[in-house]
């Protein structure tokens, strides 16, 4: 398969702190892609720098043939992002929500009306689309996110913690539109996620990173096969040598561990 995400020796620093410590993977075109680690582990910078929302301090990058530092605008046109954090207008009704990324991508009037009511009708919110966002539960919103982020056609989707705080009834319910919208739209998704399962289930391959450093990659029988274990939780475990952390990430945890490595 041909390779749409391309990173090379990637860094990304902050004066002593290194968020991304010289990083290279690479992702095919048409794969679903799970970035394991921990808070603070780099995943968020790596995403912000993949998506141009962050430049890095060394490496080479390119996304779908581009360079998100020096062509950014081509970058941004290959892709979609739904974010960790909620980027939609709550005053809003769901059809304005839409409307108004659709105008900010360039999409003309005839397209983005039927490109909307196609969306919002395969995320099974069309009937919806004249309420506001905020009479909206948590999964209709990450609904009405995925649906937005897809009205350009993206070639690759980022999701980044896309079902995290929702129930796992409603988990399964994002994943299973996500999974038909990479076959139907022969897309690339490129997600970080907290639950192991998730990324055992839906990943074709899963990248390990951990005080900015690629530990590992893999699909999740070749990490299992790897560290002798039966669920990608204990891989992971034996990868890093700790379980996901939840708690706020120590900012000066690249600084110690470059430390102890020798590094300053």
């Amino acid at each position: 398969m041909p390779t749409i995400i391309s990173v090379s020796n990637l860094t990304k620093s902050y004066g002593e702190l290194i968020a991304v410590d010289n990083a290279s993977f690479h992702v095919n075109a048409g794969e679903i892609f799970a970035f394991l680690g921990p808070n603070g582990a780099g995943k968020t910078t790596t995403i912000k720098i993949l998506t141009t929302l962050l430049h890095r301090t060394g490496g080479e990058v390119l996304v779908a043939g581009a360079d998100p530092a020096t062509n950014s605008n081509d970058v941004r046109h290959n892709f979609g992002i739904i974010f960790q954090e909620q980027s939609h207008d709550d005053d809003l009704t769901c059809y304005e929500n839409m409307e108004f990324h659709a105008v900010l991508y360039g999409i003309d009037k005839p397209t983005r009306t039927k490109r909307i009511k196609d969306m919002l009708t395969y995320v099974d919110l069309w009937e919806r689309k004249d309420s506001l966002v905020k009479e909206f539960s948590g999964g209709m919103r990450r609904r009405m996110e995925i649906a937005r982020g897809l009205l350009h056609h993206p070639k690759i989707l980022f999701l980044d913690e896309p079902t995290l705080g929702l129930d796992p009834q409603t988990r399964n319910y994002i994943w299973d539109y996500i999974q038909k919208l990479s076959t139907t739209e022969n897309m690339t998704v490129f997600f970080t996620t907290h639950y192991m399962e998730e990324a055992e289930r839906y990943a074709d391959r899963v990248g390990v990173i951990d005080y900015g450093k690629i530990i590992a990659i893999g699909t999740p029988t070749e990490l299992k096969a790897q560290t002798k274990t039966s669920n990608l939780q204990d891989a992971f475990i034996s990868l890093t040598g700790h379980q996901i952390r939840e708690e706020k990430p120590d900012p000066h945890a690249s600084i110690k561990r470059s430390k102890k490595m020798g590094r300053f």
